[in-house]
């Protein structure tokens, strides 16, 4: 096990190089299975969600390589296996798998799938698309059983915008027989770019991006090569970290229209960024006001970037707001912001942030992915040395993490316990 140490206090200063969306990454791999010919991927962030679909992929019998931050995957000696168990557990979007087998093979056998503990999150929606295709869906022994040899186009409406379930109808509808067109569906940058991906493949997808997407099914997909999209999580963190350290700070390799909701707030808080075509520019504000923020699907405050916020907005003047309308447990990192000193009180889906106390190092744990990221944040102003547990979560979505960090000034490192 590993523990992650942050001595606070340092402006954060220079340039961070962006890394490929993991958002992207980990539904990009298992669509890539959906061909019988090799395909590549460009861009990968070298994260253990990324090492764990190819290790599964192997499983399968897909041939699986990987080049700095190319991967290359072969899945044309690939079979249908059943998945109750093993490492789907340790990764929440190995649901993709669902869609992709289905697509390809006809069949999917998985366990329900693991990651984060965020509380309820269903995947009716995705079952919803599987049956209206076609396919015959029964939940045996903690797995489900999916068939469907034939599936047919058809109209699905979401009843929930869902981003799992727009890609998993997307991977499944690729290959089955006439046109399929989802309404309401997601429109997150990430959705695109799968809809790239298999396009490139030979797929037969229009819309996405917008709330009707449409796919004309196809007999066969072919090899490609494809550049995954910056992370826009990722490069919302250092952003959040360069204003949580009065800092002045450039991110590299991101959209900036992909940041729109997060720059938006950032200036409501008194922060500088400026934008280029491939790089926004974030300076800290000696004084920071207190805002109100919604999660919403994108274009909307994104959820995952809730939990940093939070962090920097106890740094803030006055009263700040939070609300979750996508996640209801995601405010486990708030008992470890307490316990650095922090005044928030969660009230159902928001919490009531009292800013401007001055956070102290405490010994504190991530619980999930992205409350590991508030808790780096924390550390960075916090006076003294933040010890974060639970180090594995970061990984699963942040490459390199304090490297880049330490990069443009931070003092941060790694011991093994």
């Amino acid at each position: 096990m590993e523990k992650l140490y942050i001595k606070g206090g340092q402006r954060l200063q220079g340039n961070v190089q962006v890394s490929g969306a993991k958002n992207s990454a980990v539904a990009l791999i298992p669509a890539a299975i959906l061909s019988e010919s090799e395909v590549i991927l460009d861009n990968l962030p070298e994260i253990s969600d990324v090492r764990i679909y190819g290790e599964i992929l192997e499983e399968l019998g897909a041939v699986v390589s990987f080049t700095g931050e190319t991967m290359r995957i072969n899945a044309s000696s690939m079979q249908s296996k059943p998945m109750p168990n093993g490492r789907v557990k340790h990764l929440r979007a190995s649901y993709y798998l669902m869609g992709a087998m289905l697509g390809r093979f006809g069949e999917a056998i998985i366990g329900m799938p693991g990651g984060c503990n965020l509380g309820p999150r269903p995947i009716d929606q995705h079952i919803k698309g599987f049956e209206a295709l076609g396919a015959v869906i029964v939940h045996e022994r903690g797995s489900l059983h999916i068939r469907g040899n034939q599936l047919v186009g058809t109209k699905i409406y979401l009843d929930v915008v869902s981003v799992g379930a727009t890609i998993n109808i997307m991977l499944a509808a690729s290959m089955a027989k006439g046109t399929t067109v989802i309404e309401n569906a997601a429109k997150e940058p990430e959705i695109i770019d799968v809809a790239t991906l298999l396009n490139a493949m030979g797929a037969d997808i229009k819309g996405a991006g917008t709330d009707v997407i449409r796919i004309k099914g196809v007999s066969r997909l072919g090899q490609c090569r494809h550049s995954i999209i910056p992370d826009r999580i990722e490069a919302g963190t250092y952003m959040i970290a360069a204003a949580a350290t009065r800092g002045d700070v450039v991110i590299n390799n991101v959209i900036p229209r992909h940041l729109e909701s997060l720059t938006a707030k950032l200036r409501e808080m008194n922060v500088v960024v400026e934008e280029a075509d491939d790089a926004v520019h974030v300076v800290g504000a000696d004084e920071l006001r207190g805002i109100d923020i919604k999660t919403l699907p994108y274009p909307g405050f994104p959820t995952d970037l809730q939990q940093p916020m939070t962090s920097l907005l106890t740094q803030s003047k006055g009263t700040s707001i939070v609300t979750d309308n996508i996640y209801q447990s995601r405010f486990k990192h708030v008992d470890h912001l307490v316990n650095m000193g922090a005044k928030i009180k969660v009230e159902g889906r928001s919490a009531v942030i009292e800013g401007s106390e001055a956070l102290k190092a405490s010994k504190v744990t991530a619980t999930d992915l992205r409350a590991g990221a508030a808790l780096v944040i924390a550390g960075l102003m916090a006076e003294g040395v933040t010890e974060i547990s639970g180090v594995s979560h970061i990984d699963r979505g942040y490459t390199r993490l304090e490297e880049k960090l330490r990069g443009i000034g931070a003092v941060m490192w790694r011991e093994s316990i």
